[in-house]
């Protein structure tokens, strides 16, 4: 009975802990994985690869071989040439001769596979593709690289499992984002329900590791190491951790992790796919109406930001206007004392737009004012009389974009949830997030990897999501929406006006 016991327990250890459905390499395996992903050798020595018809030598690690073959060693079709899968099975298995691209060769051994990496030349002497880089590397590096290989088919990224796979987020559950969060986790915890009622994807149901990054940074990233290193989650959706924002676009291409969802601090990291705009393309958007309808590019002009963190947004909006054509642009910090400008950007808090207009009401002006709706509209009410249509707010969406299937699947969520109707933009980023990855992680197949993933989020184009325009990322976009719609106030009210319909903003350098 007692060995019966000891036996179930470890039987029930296996199954469910995340270390344990990681592939367990030796540390000959893991130097051959390092030299196969970076190119790096485990006595750190310096690797060389020849490169092109003349040889030339260049490190390892700018072409090391997942560079092409990817993670998974399946390839990836670059530049016309799409490498080989380097499953070990299908090199080495079977017997008799093989013909691929009008080469013929016999199955490969260890040494055959040393000189394919080594010299480009298959088992039968032919000369392989000449974008292939043949890597010069030592008995131990070339020893190391080979017995790799011959696991790199069962090496799976961390998350993925037989029968699930693991997704994560960080959700505080005090402060000032307790009440946001709460939204969050709840859109979160009924998509993949919904998802997993329908049989998961690909066989596997989803599974959310939902940790609190507590009140600091130090507690953020002890979170977040927790995520990655003992959950080993595949990816992250829709997590709110501002006091990670100078660290984890870092973290997340070390570990070439996926996030999908608002992280508008990190715009521009590879690894995160924002499915609604940021603040930056939304006042683009109002500054191209501004410019149409309202003729104010020859108007003086100036960005107000109300926090220091908003700095380097307003000088690179000024820039953007000028590349626009605007003639008199500048920036100021908003200090409680009224801006000049027939036109003001702005940038901060709702409290302090309330501020701002006040100060300008006592000094007599009325300018137009544009603001992401995202950051204001919440104080409207407080917003003086005299600006009424004066003042010009982005909306990534607005209820003509919903449809009558996205408004029941919403109007379902809150009810089963119990949300209202607040903090609507936060439940529709989720919303889109998960449908997002939901969609990318079915385009990825059964044999996903982090790498696929990405490639299949970048391959979504013209999403419907029957509450947004239509979402699409790229290999150089990784926004679901570079626009917005421009919507203007009316008072007392207030009421709301649309006056120009969502268009994705182009971008324009300046001459």
């Amino acid at each position: 009975m007692g060995a019966r016991l000891a036996i179930g327990l470890l039987l029930s250890v296996l199954l469910v802990s995340p270390q344990a459905s990681a592939l367990d390499l030796s540390p000959q395996e893991q130097a051959g994985k390092r030299l196969y992903r970076e190119g790096l050798s485990s006595s750190d020595a310096q690797v060389s690869a020849r490169v092109g018809a003349a040889d030339m030598l260049v490190p390892a690690s700018v072409v090391p071989c997942a560079s092409c073959h990817g993670n998974d060693g399946l390839g990836r079709a670059e530049g016309g040439v799409r490498p080989p899968s380097l499953n070990w099975q299908r090199l080495a298995g079977g017997q008799g001769m093989r013909e691929v691209n009008g080469r013929r060769y016999p199955v490969y051994t260890e040494a055959s596979l040393a000189r394919a990496i080594q010299e480009g030349r298959d088992p039968a002497g032919n000369r392989l593709d000449p974008a292939m880089p043949r890597f010069v590397l030592s008995m131990a590096d070339q020893r190391n690289l080979s017995t790799y290989l011959k696991r790199l088919a069962d090496d799976r990224d961390p998350g993925l499992e037989e029968q699930t796979l693991r997704l994560g987020t960080l959700l505080p559950t005090q402060g000032a984002l307790a009440e946001p969060a709460r939204v969050v986790a709840a859109v979160l915890a009924d998509r993949i329900e919904q998802i997993n009622r329908q049989g998961g994807i690909h066989g596997r149901s989803l599974q959310l590791v939902n940790l609190d990054p507590g009140p600091d940074q130090a507690s953020a990233e002890q979170a977040l190491a927790q995520l990655l290193d003992q959950q080993r989650v595949f990816a992250l959706v829709a997590p709110m951790a501002p006091a990670l924002d100078a660290t984890l676009a870092t973290r997340l291409e070390q570990a070439r992790l996926p996030l999908i969802g608002a992280a508008p601090q990190l715009a521009g990291s590879r690894q995160v796919f924002d499915p609604l705009p940021g603040l930056r393309e939304q006042l683009l958007s109002l500054a191209d109406y501004a410019q149409g309808s309202l003729s104010l590019q020859q108007a003086q002009v100036t960005i107000v930001y109300a926090e220091a963190s908003q700095a380097a947004l307003a000088a690179n909006l000024r820039e953007a206007l000028l590349a626009r054509g605007w003639s008199q642009v500048k920036v100021e910090a908003f200090e409680q004392q009224a801006p000049t400008g027939q036109a003001l950007f702005y940038l901060g808090k709702a409290s302090a737009f309330n501020r701002l207009t006040e100060a300008l009401q006592q000094a007599g002006r009325t300018p137009y004012l544009f603001a992401a709706s995202s950051q204001v509209a919440s104080e409207l009410l407080l917003v003086p009389q005299a600006w009424s249509r004066r003042v010009f707010l982005a909306y990534p969406f607005i209820p003509s974009d919903w449809t009558a299937q996205g408004r029941e699947a919403l109007t379902a969520l809150r009810q089963r949830q119990g949300l209202d109707g607040r903090q609507g933009l936060l439940q529709v980023s989720t919303w889109c997030a998960m449908q997002l990855l939901e969609e990318a992680l079915k385009r990825a197949g059964r044999d996903a990897s982090r790498e696929k993933l990405t490639q299949a989020l970048e391959g979504l184009h013209d999403v419907h999501t029957g509450l947004t325009p239509a979402l699409g990322f790229g290999p150089g976009r990784r926004q679901g929406l570079n626009g917005a719609h421009v919507v203007t106030v009316e008072m007392p009210g207030p009421v709301f006006y649309p006056v120009a319909a969502y268009q994705s903003v182009l971008e324009t350098r300046s001459p």
